[in-house]
């Protein structure tokens, strides 16, 4: 955790911002997590381990996260953001089922591939990307 830790509070005060005791709590809170979550869940989580912070004060805090390249969203439902950590992991993409919620995490090198080099082909400079297929696990099939 220290390196995670370090890598967002120079992060953090580079952007001219101070590495708070909330953030801090914040931060070890979401990397206790090792799944997809939401921000309300992170809340009730909080709240349930009687750690006091605002929903606002955790908002700003995972946007943060998000930039300083420690979290990515990744799903996006009806209105539902989720989030997961991703210091540490290979990058992956997901199957979300739109029946049950289940989500197939799945890397494949030629889609990685494929996606270079569409970048290099339009000149472009790529910073992040998220790849998501939207369909009914097996088991919603049935």
């Amino acid at each position: 955790m220290n390196e995670v830790e370090e890598k967002f509070k120079e992060f953090i005060q580079s952007k001219g911002l101070k590495f708070t005791p909330e953030r801090r709590l914040i931060l070890n809170q979401v990397f206790e997590n090792h799944g997809h979550f939401e921000v309300e869940e992170l809340l009730f989580e909080m709240r349930k381990n009687k750690i006091r912070v605002s929903k606002a004060t955790i908002y700003r805090t995972i946007a943060l996260l998000v930039k300083c390249g420690l979290l990515r969203e990744v799903i996006f439902g009806e209105k539902h953001t989720h989030y997961e950590h991703v210091y540490g992991h290979e990058h992956h993409e997901h199957l979300v089922c739109i029946g049950c919620g289940k989500i197939i995490e799945f890397s494949d090198h030629k889609i990685e591939k494929f996606q270079d080099e569409v970048c290099v082909k339009n000149k472009f400079k790529p910073e992040t990307h998220r790849f998501q297929i939207m369909g009914y696990c097996e088991d919603c099939v049935k």
